[in-house]
């Protein structure tokens, strides 16, 4: 029997947004991989016919916030084009209140919110309510660090925050005492990788840029069925939340999203999964055993950064069988089940193409109302407004505490003028100073930086916060 022809793969990239993945997250593809680059503004028409010129079955990658609608637009214009994840799938990456509409659609937990396009009606209820509240901006590039959530005490709090940062809609949370939260990363419905993050002894946030702390071991099954629940709402092939464990012993979603930060292994293994899925088969599921991320979480996160291809031996009494015979997890209700037996429980899914449009932007999208909403609306560079870190559930990132002034000056140091603008024509400087903190390697795929020059610019970075923390000191 003749093999179906295998579709043809696109990677779907922006300028200025660091990349997700790479033709080696497909490794064994046999067929060439084709890669689409849109550049913001005015690019939609050239966009769309590269895409059928290459003739893309499937358009692969994440899209940030602010290309968001524009991309619901190109959809529509090339139907025949599986998107992956599907623009529904990515309807919460868009914003705070896009996560919060998604869980309330599907009865998912999530702390109780309160969201105001009217900015009187938004004052008013700031000044009767009770507190403390959260208020978070919901539009807009990625979260560095959680600095764009705020806790607030009194209406004066509020009222201040707001004038001075002008966030529009006016979104709030009832404030919920936390022992913790836990990301969950799955693939096909099935959790591959989960860790607590902790807040340091008397603060609320979590973000270990904050100061929190994160560990990989005994996250409860509750919250993996919790996040299990939410993708398969979501429809998504890859997904991620944060899950707030509550001093009240409830579970409930902060954040989800098919963007998200992830160790090259995990990429890998998505990559896996949608060349079985894209395949029929062809090629094989991948095996992530339930709990994986315990031992791989024993490993120093630095070398975790460079790791690429882990595979697992399938459970059989012969194999592996020191660990999935052996090995227990106890549930919240004091249920004792094997590893085995709950690897079975997780089983990863395939996910099909969507009929139809979940969350139309005529009925969704409601961005215009923040037109003239502070009387004097703060005109922003959609570039600077693109250069959206795609990987991050919005509080990942670290916020660089450098300004792009000084970021700039840096690199055009190690670098000279023109090299350092090709680089930032890929980059943004905020997610250049992530990368050389935290995934250097993953430097290499811009274009002009090869491994000496990734080690030049790693040498000169040491020197950069070395000067940087003298000069601080001397004030």
């Amino acid at each position: 029997m003749k093999k179906r022809k295998l579709p043809r793969i696109g990677l779907l990239y922006l300028d200025y947004v660091l990349r997700f993945f790479d033709r080696s997250n497909f490794r064994g593809w046999p067929d060439k991989i084709e890669t689409v680059v849109y550049h913001w503004k005015g690019d939609e028409e050239r966009f769309i016919q590269e895409v059928k010129r290459k003739k893309i079955d499937v358009l692969i990658g994440n899209i940030p916030a602010t290309a968001y609608e524009t991309f619901r637009k190109i959809a529509r214009k090339l139907p025949h084009v599986r998107f992956i994840p599907s623009l529904d799938s990515q309807f919460a990456n868009k914003s705070k209140e896009n996560v919060t509409r998604f869980c309330w659609k599907y009865d998912i937990p999530v702390p109780k919110t309160y969201i105001f396009y009217d900015r009187e009606e938004g004052m008013e209820f700031l000044r009767q309510t009770t507190y403390p509240k959260i208020i978070k901006r919901s539009y807009g590039p990625s979260n560095y660090g959680g600095y764009f959530v705020h806790k607030v005490d009194s209406f004066q709090e509020a009222k201040e925050l707001l004038e001075s940062k002008r966030y529009c809609p006016i979104y709030v949370q009832d404030f919920i005492p936390m022992e913790a939260d836990i990301r969950v990363m799955l693939i096909g419905h099935k959790p591959v990788c989960a860790f607590w993050r902790r807040p340091p002894k008397g603060h609320w946030l979590t973000n270990t840029s904050q100061g929190g702390t994160m560990d990989y071991m005994d996250v409860p099954t509750g919250v993996l069925d919790l996040a299990v629940e939410v993708s398969k709402a979501a429809k998504a092939e890859y997904w991620a939340c944060d899950i707030a464990v509550g001093k009240d012993g409830k579970y409930r979603i902060l954040e989800c999203a098919t963007a998200f930060a992830a160790f090259p292994y995990i990429r890998d293994w998505i990559g896996q999964y949608l060349m079985w899925l894209l395949s029929d088969g062809r090629f094989p599921k991948p095996n992530i055993p339930i709990y994986n991320w315990e031992e791989l979480g024993k490993i120093d996160s630095s070398l975790l950064r460079t790791m690429r291809y882990i595979t697992f031996g399938r459970y059989t009494p012969s194999q592996d069988g020191a660990i999935f015979l052996n090995r227990q997890k106890m549930d919240e209700r004091g249920a004792v089940h094997k590893i085995w037996e709950l690897d079975q429980r997780y089983p990863m899914l395939p996910v099909f193409p969507r009929t139809r449009e979940e969350w139309p932007s005529e009925e969704w999208d409601f961005t215009h109302r923040c037109q003239g909403f502070w009387d004097a609306p703060q005109p922003v560079s959609e570039k600077l407004e693109g250069a959206v870190q795609e990987q991050e559930l919005s509080d990942t990132l670290e916020a660089p505490p450098y300004s792009q002034e000084e970021l700039w000056e840096f690199l055009v140091g190690v670098l000279g003028e023109k090299r350092a603008r090709k680089v930032v024509k890929q980059i943004d400087l905020f997610n250049l100073a992530y990368s050389l903190q935290h995934e250097p390697e993953a430097l290499l795929q811009i274009k002009g930086i090869k491994e000496k020059r990734l080690e030049h610019l790693l040498k000169g970075w040491e020197e950069f916060q070395y000067n940087s923390a003298q000069k601080k000191g001397d004030r």
